[in-house]
């Protein structure tokens, strides 16, 4: 429990402490089903479900800002002795790491931002995000969407999710879509991406704070969060950070080259002394 909210954490292995944060519209299942595997022979890795999602308590009726869950989750990490952990997140994950990194920069060792939303973009909010985020009319259609929502519709998202890679075998039926689907997790998702460019606005200008060792990982094929306009930004402006860029990946990295995500994690925590 952080401030009377439930986290939910999963935790394996030994060794220095890592956590892992998932994305939007994710669960500690994303972290779950490949990465941890590479990990947990020598690291204690903490997996947390984001406030609001998966298992974790909602926080706020405006669905808990970049700084809030960093806040939260680093209490969280804290109660269970994990003080500095190396911290790694995925795409709007790694944005929730890069603002524990700018505002809590005691609360870590090193970071690990992958596929990580990190820079502003002039794309507008996507159709459903905006009317799931609605004051009035999400309460409305959320419902309705839950009810009618098909296979098919949750194939093609996850197969736009995964490209230019297949999605993994066995990975729709472990993440669970239903986890993401339940009213309540649309409606906190919803709003937390609503919020998300602003909120970036309001980060960017503190990267140049960040000060532990940074490895950054993104793939090349990456048309969700692309390459260039965030990882290719955001290695110019923390100091010493590291860029790997993989060629041919798309916005999965932790599932289609986890060993690349493990490799710069051994990385950071070789740089932070942690190995």
């Amino acid at each position: 429990m952080v401030n009377g909210h439930r986290i939910h954490v999963i935790v394996r292995g030994q060794g220095p402490d890592l956590v892992l944060i998932h994305g939007a519209s994710g669960s500690t299942r994303d972290m779950t089903f490949e990465l941890v595997k590479h990990l947990e022979g020598r690291y204690r890795v903490l997996i947390f479900d984001r406030p609001g999602l998966g298992y974790s308590d909602r926080v706020s009726s405006s669905g808990a800002t970049l700084v809030q869950q960093a806040e939260i989750l680093s209490e969280a990490a804290a109660q269970l002795e994990a003080h500095q952990p190396i911290v790694m997140g995925q795409s709007y994950g790694g944005g929730v790491a890069l603002a524990w990194a700018a505002h809590f920069p005691d609360r870590l060792a090193a970071l690990v931002p992958v596929a990580a939303v990190s820079s502003i973009w002039a794309s507008p909010l996507d159709r459903l995000y905006r009317i799931m985020s609605h004051r009035w009319l999400g309460p409305i259609a959320i419902p309705l969407l839950t009810a009618f929502v098909s296979d098919s519709y949750v194939n093609k998202v996850m197969a736009s999710i995964f490209a230019p890679q297949n999605e993994p075998k066995g990975f729709g039926a472990f993440f669970g879509p239903g986890l993401t689907l339940r009213r309540k997790t649309l409606r906190s998702n919803a709003l937390q991406r609503a919020s998300l460019l602003n909120e970036i606005h309001t980060l960017f200008p503190l990267y140049g704070k960040i000060c532990v060792p940074t490895e950054i990982v993104h793939g090349g094929e990456d048309t969700t969060v692309p390459a260039w306009n965030h990882a290719e930004r955001l290695v110019t402006r923390i100091s010493g950070a590291n860029l790997t860029l993989l060629p041919g990946i798309g916005h999965m990295p932790q599932h289609v080259a986890a060993c690349d995500v493990s490799a710069a994690i051994d990385r950071a925590a070789i740089r932070a002394g942690l190995h």
